[in-house]
């Protein structure tokens, strides 16, 4: 349920789901695509773009984490650099 708010915004009522990660597959808990997904990449990047070097510390953990489930697993990970980090990265401000 979506409510008018002031200056033209809109509220809504019921709280969006968190794009979270689920072990030991780590996919998303809500659109099942490989996490972090694209919903959860914007909001992490939303959320830490102030201090973008702590997304990357975090990332790295997550990383670490993914990797030592999917060995216990038995899955061989992919490029994990790729689905958790290189994403992260981006030109430093021109000066």
């Amino acid at each position: 349920m979506v409510l008018a708010g002031f200056g033209g915004t809109s509220l809504t009522t019921a709280q969006e789901a968190e794009h979270l990660h689920e072990r030991p597959n780590w996919n998303c808990r809500v659109c099942s695509r490989p996490w972090p997904c694209l919903t959860a990449r914007t909001r992490l990047l939303h959320e830490y773009r102030a201090f973008p070097s702590l997304l990357r510390v975090y990332l790295s953990a997550q990383m670490y984490e993914a990797l030592q489930d999917m060995v216990l697993d038995g899955t061989g990970p992919l490029n994990l650099y790729d689905r958790f980090l290189a994403w992260a990265w981006h030109e430093p401000p021109h000066r």
